[in-house]
């Protein structure tokens, strides 16, 4: 069940001075003038209530609201709605009338291009006129002659689909989620989890994809994640107790007869979560690690665990590749951030570290991947994003560090404003093309292809904006701008353009996206990216909307929504706060924002809202703020550590009916 919570402050004073100083034709919504309704707002019942927390106590007159089960509870909530609604009440034609311009812009038919896996073409589409996608897959069209004519009219096999597991659990009267999907190295087998509860609690499906049916007797409930063996009948899964803590992983043989699944490994401290994974090769099963060819052979530790340190594990020719942020094998102080190391396998639990590989000055390494060929590393430099590939195997002779320019690596050009950039799946380790989605708040999602091999890109596909007055004003030949673009310090010479004319569409003559830097109140610089449209937007007299989240080291998305065009066409600002406690690059990023330190994420956000309104992006009493999940704390105590900034909030967040 989704919760979104609405918070508005009337001013009459405010919205009448507001008609008279904007001119009528600008924020139609903003220049109404608002009739409060009749009755008061509701006020729950307050019932004292003592809370004792770390020697700290304090009253809490509203904690009988926890239980949701309470029936006060659930009139109250009925009296919050009905006064919602008459309070909304003279919004509901302007209600309608973005309704109807969002749903005109979702294009008929929604699917991803086609990525390759082995002899395999996996893609999802969502069918016309329905609500969730299928995923499907053909073999590539390769060969020539009849082979490749018999091939073209192989028929599409539908591996999954969403609306038929929501018409079997009763979609309509529950809920249907699929959680993980992960395809048996020889693709004849489908492991999946499924959650009709709307609990989050996940039960393991197997479907054997030569007949299509689904074995109820591989079933098991309480399932997070899984990955397949290599010799594709062995599925490593995990088990979650009873908070939902991932704990135990179990290894389950196809063909057995299902009543004692083999345990590989317990977690027994609750204050740690299991996961598991397989290396691109498909050779090592990891949570610690395990053999994937002989999966029984038990567990090889990386290493002693250290609170605060992480192991990222990835295999290539006899090679681990680990990326962490333990501390340096000698002893040198690296801060926080991640590097990487690389041994032998033989030398796993001895830990023989010999080689390392540091980030450039500047930069912090985020994420890595494996193929054949090529490893990619995922790079931040001052909150921007890049990707670059080193080709295998590494020729450079290096006895203790060296850093990645070292390396010689290929930086993959990208657009000057891509904020968001996420890997495909990327499954084949055979492949030498990586793909990417780009997108940023003035360019729609883009999948491009980057060729490590020749050191070259395609677009494959783009997000199709229906939009009139944007396609109309659009630029229509945007070249990808180098590295050097993005401020990174690269030679020109390093970053090569494609020699083709490969362009994109990006609308930056029609909306401004800018990105500024905010000094908080310790003299920390706060990224700040601001959107609004060059046409529509007056300084000092433009509402504005605030995002935020600042939570889990994860990043603010940025990504490209076509809903935001109705706001900016009416002469809104969108802006984005990137403040402490999300993701910047480096771990000390999020620590400076979580536990004791959070009101740095608050005072940030404040610090944001304040910049626009002192800097005439918005109008001094039109500024909202959005936040979901996590950030709606975020949200919820800048507002009342700045009750006179913020003149609206929306709370958006998920909870188990």
């Amino acid at each position: 069940m989704a919760f979104t919570i609405v918070v508005l402050r009337h001013s009459t004073t405010s919205l009448t001075r507001s008609c008279r100083t904007i001119p009528s034709s600008f924020f139609s919504s903003s220049c109404h003038r608002f009739t409060p309704p009749p009755q008061a707002p509701p006020s729950p019942n307050k019932i004292p209530f003592t809370v004792s927390v770390h020697g700290k106590t304090w009253q809490d007159p509203y904690h009988w609201m926890s239980n949701t089960n309470d029936p006060h509870f659930l009139q109250h909530l009925h009296r919050e709605n009905t006064y919602a609604e008459a309070f909304m009440a003279d919004t509901l034609k302007m209600q309608s009338t973005l309704s109807s311009e969002m749903k005109s812009r979702i294009p008929a038919t929604i699917s991803t291009p086609p990525e390759r896996w082995g002899s395999w073409l996996y893609y999802q589409y969502i069918p016309e006129g329905k609500e969730f996608p299928v995923l499907c897959r053909k073999l590539e069209t390769g060969g020539t002659g009849w082979l490749k004519t018999f091939l073209q009219y192989k028929r599409e096999e539908v591996l999954l689909d969403w609306n038929e597991l929501a018409e079997k659990y009763g979609y309509i009267a529950g809920y249907v989620h699929v959680g993980t999907c992960r395809v048996s190295p020889d693709h004849n087998y489908l492991a999946y989890t499924l959650d009709i509860s709307g609990g989050e609690r996940f039960t393991l499906q197997v479907k054997d994809l030569r007949s299509g049916l689904t074995d109820q007797k591989l079933e098991v409930n309480d399932v997070v994640s899984l990955a397949w063996a290599q010799d594709a009948t062995s599925l490593f899964y995990t088990l979650s107790d009873e908070n939902q803590r991932p704990y135990r992983v179990l290894c389950r043989k196809l063909g057995s007869d299902y009543v004692n699944d083999f345990p590989v490994f317990t977690e027994s401290d609750s204050s740690f979560c299991v996961d598991i994974t397989s290396t691109k090769d498909g050779k090592f099963i990891t949570v610690y690690i395990i053999d994937s060819a002989n999966p029984m052979d038990g567990l090889q530790r990386i290493c002693k665990r250290t609170s605060g340190v992480q192991y990222f594990v990835e295999h290539h020719s006899g090679l681990f590749y680990i990326l962490t942020n333990a501390p340096m094998p000698d002893g040198q102080c690296f801060g926080e951030d991640y590097y990487l190391v690389r041994c032998r396998v033989e030398d796993i639990e001895s830990a023989k570290w010999e080689k390392t590989i540091l980030p450039d000055n500047d930069m912090s390494i985020c994420d890595m991947d494996i193929f054949n060929g090529h490893l990619v590393l995922s790079l931040n430099k001052k909150g921007l994003p890049l990707l670059c590939s080193v080709d295998f195997p590494i020729q450079i002779d290096f006895k203790h560090q060296i850093y990645i320019q070292d390396l010689k690596p290929w930086y993959f050009p990208m657009p000057s404003n891509a904020c968001s950039v996420v890997p495909g799946s990327n499954h084949d380790f055979l492949n030498a093309v990586y793909r990417v989605v780009l997108s940023s708040p003035v360019m729609p999602d883009v999948v491009v292809d980057y060729d490590m091999s020749r050191q070259t890109y395609s677009i494959v596909h783009q997000e199709e904006v229906i939009c009139d007055s944007v396609r109309q004003s659009c630029t229509q030949s945007f070249e990808l701008s180098t590295i050097e673009a993005q401020k990174a310090p690269i030679d020109k010479k390093e970053c090569p353009r494609n020699s083709g004319s490969q362009i994109w569409n990006e609308y930056s003559e029609v909306f401004c996206c800018q990105r500024e830097e905010v000094i908080s109140h310790d003299g920390v610089k706060v990224p700040l990216t601001i959107v609004y449209c060059r046409e529509s937007w007056r300084k000092g007299l433009s509402p504005g909307l605030l995002v935020g989240y600042g939570a889990y080291g994860e990043d603010l998305d940025k990504s490209w929504c076509s809903d935001r065009l109705s706001l900016l066409e009416r002469g809104w600002v969108v802006a984005f706060a990137d403040v402490r406690g999300g993701g910047l690059g480096d771990s000390s990023w999020h620590k400076s924002g979580s536990g004791l330190n959070k009101h740095n994420s608050i005072i940030d956000f404040v610090s944001c809202g304040n910049y626009l309104v002192n800097e005439g992006y918005v109008q001094s009493d039109q500024l909202g703020a959005i936040g979901w999940s996590a950030g709606c704390f975020l949200i919820g105590a800048a507002m009342n550590m700045s009750p006179q900034l913020f003149r609206a909030a929306i709370l958006k967040v998920s909870a188990i009916s």
